[in-house]
């Protein structure tokens, strides 16, 4: 049997993509190694491995040895072990026994958070809606301003892109707009911001046409309510490879139904029965690269949700593609209930 400590890092081979991200998730540290029946390491999958898979076609109920490292780089000392992560930069090291099976994990003696390197890329913050979801705090403050923790969301969200150099601001505002100018102009924390006022509601993405002639490269789009902490450099670079004009960031959410479900055939007949089955699907996190391009298209002073935008842009045969992160890189506040989430997850209140 293995150490508690090792449970988190440990999954059975013959687990499916779905059940393999859950269990990445649980242990955030982005790797699983995959054993077999006699407990012998057979393999490992990483996140990214996850997600080189399927977005070359795979599907989240394929057999996870499908996505999976079959000859993942291993130890049988401590000091081999640490040879190993010295030599490159892996997550973590399995130490084996003569019977191949994982004894210790070596993760690094002080390792400490991957280095981030710059984007120096402008990014684009809607932080317009009234945030009803939210009332009664956004009958006080607006949606931006609610604080989690010790900063209000979107400075969270802000001092996130920061860690990649990301400075350079640019702020959709409408409901109480006055009172973000005050907040900022007022902070000890000094930003690099340009403000932009809808005159009326332009929904998720046409207050993006009052950018028009302001950004001339590459940039991020966010909404005001979701806090991304995925690898953004991997993000840039799929969409810069892939030349996309639009990369939507989606992540993997998974829901397990309540109630047993039923498939009926012909005359009610029982073809087949689950208990509480898991969903899983892709969503939408309301964050995005765009190319300066989409901006120059977009209506001026008429209301559109950015999916809308995407959709046309699809149809003018524009490259648009998705990223996928999975579930635990991504924190959503825009109802009450998720809301205390991100601040338990944060802060551990």
């Amino acid at each position: 049997m293995y150490k508690t400590s090792f449970e988190k890092f440990i999954g059975k081979h013959d687990l499916t993509l779905a059940a393999a991200m859950r269990e990445i998730d649980e242990n955030t540290n982005g790797i699983l190694f995959l054993i077999d029946d006699s407990e012998k390491l057979v393999g490992c999958v990483t996140d990214g491995d996850i997600r080189r898979f399927l977005l070359a076609g795979g599907n989240l109920e394929d057999d996870i040895k499908k996505a999976a490292n079959l000859h993942p780089r291993v130890a049988y000392s401590v000091e081999e072990a640490k040879s190993l992560f010295d030599e490159k930069n892996f997550v973590v090291i399995p130490i084996l026994d003569e019977a191949h099976r994982i004894i210790d994990l070596y993760n690094g003696k002080g390792a400490g958070e991957r280095e981030r390197h710059p984007l120096n890329v402008s990014v684009v913050i809607n932080a317009g809606g009234k945030g009803t979801r939210l009332e009664p705090f956004t009958k006080v403050l607006p949606k931006p301003l609610i604080p989690v923790g010790d900063l209000p969301i979107i400075e969270l969200i802000m001092k996130e892109y920061q860690t990649y150099q990301c400075d350079r601001f640019h702020i959709i505002v409408n409901y109480k707009r006055e009172l973000m100018k005050a907040y900022f102009a007022e902070s000890e924390n000094r930003y690099d911001i340009t403000w932009y006022d809808e005159a009326s509601p332009l929904g998720t993405g046409g207050g993006l046409s009052l950018l028009k002639g302001k950004l001339d490269s590459t940039f991020f789009f966010a909404n005001c309510d979701a806090l991304l902490t995925a690898n953004y450099e991997r993000i840039m670079e799929f969409h810069r490879e892939q030349k996309n004009v639009i990369t939507m960031v989606c992540a993997y959410k998974n829901m397990t139904l309540p109630y047993g479900t039923v498939e009926m055939g012909v005359n009610g007949v029982i073809e087949s029965m689950k208990e509480k089955p898991t969903m899983s699907f892709l969503t939408n996190t309301g964050i995005y690269v765009v190319e300066p391009e989409v901006v120059d298209d977009i209506e001026d002073n008429v209301p559109i949700g950015f999916p809308d935008i995407v959709a046309k842009q699809k149809q003018k045969g524009r490259k648009v593609a998705a990223f996928p992160v999975n579930e635990s890189e991504w924190m959503d506040m825009g109802q009450l209930s998720e809301l205390e989430k991100m601040r338990a997850k944060l802060f551990g209140e």
